[in-house]
């Protein structure tokens, strides 16, 4: 890819559920963003600081590394080989 763009938190965000990742929880203004393990990829956990305008290089270089995909695949929010979407978990009566 080259030079790594800084991003937005709305745009990292958008990223992210391109890639199959889902809202887990929010602690403050961190937000987690889990992708759960499938045939091609193990179990990723990604935190984005919501209240930030804009991501510096080494927090882009953080999230990145947490998200187990290329810098160009983070980026874009296109992944290499397609990504299954997860099916939304559904609560039953007990």
């Amino acid at each position: 890819m080259g030079k790594l763009p800084l991003q937005t938190p709305k745009e990292i965000q958008a990223n992210l559920k391109a890639l199959g990742f889902i809202f887990k929880h929010q602690v403050g203004s961190h937000r987690q963003y889990e992708r759960p393990a499938d045939g091609t990829r193990p179990r990723a956990v990604v935190t984005v600081d919501v209240g930030k305008s804009q991501f510096s290089k080494n927090l882009m270089k953080s999230m990145i590394r947490q998200s187990l995909f290329s810098q160009d695949e983070f980026c874009t929010g296109t992944p290499k080989i397609p990504v299954p979407v997860p099916e939304p978990i559904k609560e039953g009566k007990r």
